[in-house]
C-alpha cells in the first residue's frame, strides 16, 4: 500500500493510555493478514475489537453483533477472519477499561493501514481534551493546511478505531454534530459522558512521537 503510516507512540484522550502504532502488517483490504474478533458489551451496546497478530486494527461501536460484524468485513474482504473470544479475552478487557475510563492505561499496539495525512488527523484528534470538541476547519488550520477541512473530514471519517482515535470531537463549522460513522447519538452519548466526568480527575492531553518496537498483542 502506498504511504503507509510510519510508527508512533501517543498519549490519547487524556486517559493517560499509550497507543503504540506500528506501520500495517497487512495490504489493502486487509489482504494477507489473519485477524481475530470479540464483542463485549459496554454501556453504549456491542463493541467488536479486531485484531492481527501485531496490534488491534479495528473497533466499532453499535447496538447489533451481526451489522459490527458485517462492518469488519465489508472493511477487510480480503483477510482470513475468525472470531477467537479466548484469545482476544486480555486485550477486550484493557479496551473495556480504557473506554469506561477507570483509570486503567491501555498498553497496546495498533496494526492499522494509514497514509501521512490520514495519521495526522487522527494524531491531532487525540490532542482534543475529553468533552470538547474541534472543527474540522480548526484541525486542517493546526495542521497548517487551512483549505483542507473537506480533507480532514474525510479521514476523520476512516478511522478505524471508534472511541481509541476520538473522532467524535471533530464537528461542523457551525459546532453542531455530524458525519459520525457509528452514528450522531453515539456521538452525543460519548461527548456528554465525557462532559460528565471533566474535573473528576486531573486529566493529561497530548502526544509524544517515538518509534517503540514491533511486538506481538
Amino acid at each position: 500500500m502506498n504511504s503507509i503510516a510510519a510508527s508512533y507512540l501517543w498519549y490519547a484522550d487524556g486517559m493517560d493510555g499509550r497507543l503504540n502504532v506500528v506501520s500495517s502488517s497487512y495490504g489493502p483490504g486487509g489482504i494477507g493478514a489473519y485477524i481475530v474478533y470479540t464483542t463485549v458489551s459496554s454501556e453504549f451496546g456491542f463493541l467488536l475489537i479486531a485484531a492481527t497478530t501485531y496490534g488491534i486494527c479495528w473497533l466499532g461501536i453499535h447496538q447489533g453483533e451481526a451489522y459490527l460484524e458485517s462492518e469488519l468485513r465489508r472493511d477487510f474482504p480480503k483477510a482470513e477472519i475468525a472470531r477467537d473470544d479466548d484469545a482476544m479475552r486480555r486485550v477486550a478487557e484493557q479496551v473495556i477499561a480504557f473506554v469506561d475510563n477507570t483509570g486503567v492505561s491501555l498498553d497496546l499496539p495498533l496494526d492499522i493501514c494509514a497514509t501521512p495525512f490520514q495519521l495526522a488527523v487522527w494524531r491531532e484528534l487525540c490532542t482534543i481534551p475529553p468533552g470538547a470538541t474541534r472543527t474540522y476547519g480548526e484541525i486542517a488550520r493546526r495542521l497548517g493546511q487551512p483549505s483542507s477541512a473537506r480533507a480532514v473530514g474525510r479521514a476523520n471519517g476512516s478511522n478505524p478505531l471508534a472511541i481509541l482515535i476520538p473522532c467524535h470531537r471533530a464537528v461542523g463549522a457551525d459546532g453542531k454534530l455530524i458525519g459520525y460513522r457509528w452514528g450522531l447519538e453515539y456521538k452525543r452519548l460519548l461527548l456528554e459522558r465525557e462532559n460528565s466526568r471533566r474535573g473528576a480527575r486531573k486529566e493529561r492531553y497530548g502526544h509524544v512521537v517515538t518509534w517503540p518496537a514491533r511486538r506481538s498483542l
